[in-house]
């Protein structure tokens, strides 16, 4: 009886520290880099003949216009779209934070435009195994170029 007791005992006093401190249940994973900087980034966007057919079939059969409707989201970025769209995306693995230019230019297409060409790129072969790890950093990226934008556009001059 003694034995069941602590036993009691010693669950219950574990499931209230789990709840009071869940940091002590689940490692924090968000602050890890997915992929480290430099060369390991290059081979993550490496393109081989099979990735390139995956891709090519991917967006061949996306609706048109869905096709459409993301054109036109980088469209408003403009032509610094793919470098911005490339330092975004390393943001996201490597948390190398982008460019203020680019921080401007992803506000200025737009939130949804934003999130539907982030959810395109981690559909793409090299970066889909990253899919389900980056929607936390995805509107961590976001929220700060939204505020960095907002509080460089309300300081004075």
């Amino acid at each position: 009886m003694e034995l069941k007791t602590i036993f009691m005992a010693f669950f219950i006093i574990t499931t209230l520290v789990s709840f009071a401190y869940p940091s002590f249940v689940q490692e924090d994973v968000d602050d890890e880099q997915l992929v480290n900087p430099g060369p390991e980034m290059d081979a993550v966007v490496a393109i081989s003949p099979a990735s390139q057919e995956f891709n090519m079939y991917m967006l061949e059969n996306l609706p048109p216009k869905f096709t459409t409707y993301l054109e036109t989201c980088m469209d408003k970025m403009g032509s610094i779209f793919k470098r911005c769209n490339e330092d975004i995306i390393e943001e996201i693995l490597t948390k190398k934070p982008v460019s203020r230019d680019c921080c401007m230019k992803v506000v200025k297409a737009g939130k949804e435009c934003y999130v539907e060409i982030r959810k395109l790129m981690f559909r793409f072969y090299q970066l889909k195994r990253f899919a389900s790890q980056v929607s936390i950093r995805t509107n961590d990226v976001w929220d700060r170029c939204s505020a960095e934008v907002e509080n460089s556009s309300s300081s004075p001059r």
